[in-house]
């Protein structure tokens, strides 16, 4: 299993399933994050604790603890 977590930078994918939690869940549908959506990878913070992504025209930025409960396939 491949989770976001694991793309590097200017990578796209495609989410194939979301194991996270009820509420995080809908806060990361609420961002566009939902099965069959496209996400690049922009950046990671030196640490990476972060990661910046795009969803549509949308920027956001990631914990590494939920970008790894998002599992995807490379496009």
């Amino acid at each position: 299993m491949k989770t976001l977590k694991d793309c590097k930078k200017a990578c796209k994918v495609k989410v194939i399933k979301l194991h996270a939690s009820t509420d995080l869940k809908q806060r990361l549908i609420s961002f566009g994050i939902m099965k069959e959506s496209v996400i690049e990878v922009l950046e990671h913070s030196p640490a990476k604790s972060t990661i910046e992504v795009k969803v549509g025209k949308m920027r956001i930025a990631l914990r590494a603890q939920e970008a790894q409960l998002i599992e995807v396939q490379k496009i």
